[in-house]
């Protein structure tokens, strides 16, 4: 996996606004993966398709991610990913909105990768502190206050860490 070791891995305490290179439009799973590594979503993409075993030469546009997928690829980079709370099995109107979550005591050092309701599908939105990234607000982070998954309804809540083995 050279590849991924081709970029020296960024180390900042700021936050990362998440990089689309790809020249075209890009899903929710790698806008979140890019704004937590620092890496772009070029990059993001080939450790998702690794994980999927698809081949390295085959440049496969990522439309949608599942939780092992995603966890694998913050692996490749260094990053733990943990469910903290899961929603799943209670009646989605009655599940908790983002709002009403960010009441709620949480580390305001970690990052958390809510997957959301949107529509009928599902969708990933970064959380950290008081702000989020996706791609409604196109890689950039900003106050989940003015943000615009307010009331969407919670599905699972997953806390993401640098890995200590690394």
């Amino acid at each position: 996996m050279s590849d991924f070791d081709s970029y020296p891995p960024p180390m900042t305490s700021t936050l990362n606004d998440a990089q689309n290179d790809t020249g075209r439009v890009a899903f929710c799973g790698p806008f979140v993966l890019s704004a937590i590594t620092g890496y772009p979503i070029s990059k993001v993409e080939t450790a998702v398709n690794a994980y999927r075993n698809l081949p390295p030469d085959l440049r496969h546009r990522v439309k949608g991610t599942y939780a092992d997928e995603v966890e694998g690829a913050l692996a490749v980079y260094g990053f733990d990913m943990a469910l903290k709370e899961s929603f799943m099995h209670v009646e989605r109107k009655k599940r908790p909105t983002v709002w009403t979550w960010m009441q709620k005591p949480r580390n305001a050092w970690a990052h958390y990768i809510l997957a959301i309701h949107k529509g009928k599908e599902g969708h990933w939105i970064l959380i950290k502190g008081v702000k989020m990234c996706d791609t409604f607000t196109e890689g950039r982070w900003t106050f989940v206050v003015d943000g615009p998954h307010r009331g969407a309804r919670i599905m699972e809540v997953f806390e993401v860490r640098k890995s200590l083995d690394v």
